[in-house]
Order: C-alpha cells, then structure tokens, then sequence
C-alpha cells in the first residue's frame, strides 16, 4: 500500500477532476465512490474498482475487506490532505475509483413481465439518488432516463442513494428511442401528468408489464409521451397544493405498481 501525503500528487489529482467534473468521467470511463456502504454495493452490482484510496489511521479497519474489494491500486492518504479531498469531510475514510458500465436500451437487463420506472430528464442529483433508493426498495426491475441533463455518475446521486444506484439495471436513452423500445416490447405506458383525462393513481391496475413516466418536477413530461401514453396518471392532492417532489411521487406509484400482484 503506497503513502501519498502531497495533494499534488497524479493521483490525488486525478481523484478530485472525477469528484468534479463530469466531462472527465466520461473522458476516461471512471466515477468516484466515497463510502464502504456505497462501495460495497457497487461491488455486487458488477462494477470493477480500479483505485482505493484509505484515509490514514485506518489500514486496519479496512485490511479484511481490501482483500474481497479486488481493486487494482491501493493507496493510504495522508489524514489531512484525505480530508481536503473528500467531498464528506473525511467522514467515511475510503474512496473508490471505478469504472462506468454501458448504459443502453439493449443492454437492459430486466424481467419481460415487470414494471419499468422512466424519469424524463430529471434535473437534481439528489431526486436521482433518491428514486433509485426507493426503486431498490420497492423492488423494481428496472429504470431507464431520457433525455437526461445530469451526469448518472454524479457523486451526490451516488450519496443520496446510499449505493442503491449501483443495484438497479439502468438505460439512458433520447425519449423517442425509449418510446419505440417500450413498444415493441408491450409495455404499457402509464404517464403521470395532470391532463383533464387522467385517472388517479389508485384506480389504475398496473397490469404488467408496465412502465410509470415521471417527467421533470418543472417541465412535466415532453409532448411525445402525451401522445405515446396508453393511460394518464394523476396522485390526488389537497387543493392547497399543486405539486409532490419527483421522488416521492416516484416511490407512490413504484409502490402502488408493486402492490397489485
């Protein structure tokens, strides 16, 4: 294990353009993970550790499971410069680099008789983090993210999902693509808007195979949808409120979908 106590140093540098900057994640096919919990589930989710890095003082809470980790480099930091660089302060005392996986519409991996969550271009890393935590939860099969406008390896979805991104099979597509493929696959579109003709949410019978479309909490869903959809969708609110977050909108119908067996 090699000590490094400069935060000049190639390594460290490298580290902090992938926390930073999404255009060097997809430049070199590389994000980073902070936090065993996290780490530990990116692992099981078939993602390859390339470099760890260790904060100093704690080799040996972590000497065990370094060893069923399997990265290729393993690096020990200097306590305060290790501080510097976490985005967490320093808190979880280990940090990860791996490599990112392809994401598209024929690698999908899912059950041919499940439900399918799409987010149209959402907007706000931590929403993302928490769909897919409740996704997780609820045991959806899979997610697929048109149009998206944020980096899927951005670190705070990453946190906010506590690792559950890494556990749920993902597809990002443009809208019209994702459209064509649910089709030719029978799915059933269940689009969440507040159109004059949408059913509440509870009335609806999730008869699977079905996908839920949630669109952006300011824009709503894109015109294509409207017209693709087999039945819109509404969550009944008190008057005095005219909007849910997207994620907690998300995790009704995922789990109102999961529920009518």
């Amino acid at each position: 294990m090699k000590y490094l106590s400069s935060p000049n140093n190639q390594e460290l540098k490298r580290l902090r353009l992938l926390f930073e900057k999404s255009k060097e994640r997809k430049k070199q096919g590389l994000f980073v993970i902070e936090g065993l919990r996290e780490i530990e589930k990116a692992v099981l989710g078939g993602y390859k550790l390339k470099t760890i890095f260790i904060q100093e003082g704690s080799e040996s809470s972590f000497s065990e499971i370094l060893k069923k980790l399997n990265a290729e480099f393993i690096f020990c930091i200097e306590k305060s410069v290790f501080d510097r660089t976490s985005i967490r302060s320093g808190s979880e005392k280990i940090i990860a680099i791996a490599n990112t996986k392809t994401h598209t519409l024929e690698h999908l991996n899912h059950s041919n008789n499940g439900i399918i969550l799409v987010v149209e271009a959402p907007e706000k890393p931590g929403n993302i983090g928490a769909i897919y935590r409740t996704a997780a939860a609820a045991k959806i099969n899979s997610i697929i993210i048109a149009n998206p406008k944020t980096d899927f390896y951005n670190p705070n979805s990453i946190r906010s999902s506590l690792g559950s991104i890494f556990l749920v099979p993902t597809a990002i597509a443009p809208s019209f693509k994702v459209i064509t493929y649910l089709k030719n696959k029978f799915y059933k579109i269940l689009t969440a808007t507040v159109e004059t003709n949408a059913l509440s949410y509870l009335e609806c019978s999730f008869k699977r195979p079905c996908a839920i479309i949630m669109g952006a909490e300011s824009s709503g869903l894109s015109s294509p949808w409207i017209a693709a959809t087999d039945q819109n969708l509404i969550i009944p609110m008190h008057e005095s409120v005219d909007s849910l977050n997207l994620s907690v909108s998300a995790g009704i119908l995922m789990y109102e979908a999961q529920s009518r067996k």
